[in-house]
């Protein structure tokens, strides 16, 4: 799983990429996938996100309103992730909880 995930985020960041928790900032596939990893190690185990709304994508900013639960009718939290893009990858990453 791990790799997986690093393979995709080299795949859709650019190699000097930022995520943004509120009060946290990391740099970097590493460190990304780092924090994506914690994420998920705090969440009970039969939860995964999902995309609520459509994403919509302004020039070079996309938002994605997505939801965490142990399925689509029983959203437990919500969320939006604001990402600006560069060279049509992933530049930097806001990541918003309601």
């Amino acid at each position: 799983m791990l790799l997986n995930r690093i393979k995709a985020i080299q795949k859709i960041y650019t190699t000097d990429s930022n995520l943004y928790h509120v009060g946290h900032q990391t740099r970097g596939y590493e460190a990304i996938n780092e924090s994506v990893s914690n994420v998920v190690a705090n969440m009970p185990e039969e939860f995964t996100f999902f995309k609520l709304k459509p994403v919509i994508i302004n020039n070079n900013v996309g938002r994605l309103i997505w939801g965490m639960g142990p399925n689509a009718e029983k959203i437990m939290a919500t969320g939006m992730d604001i990402a600006v893009f560069e060279g049509g990858k992933i530049k930097s990453l806001y990541v918003f909880l309601d």
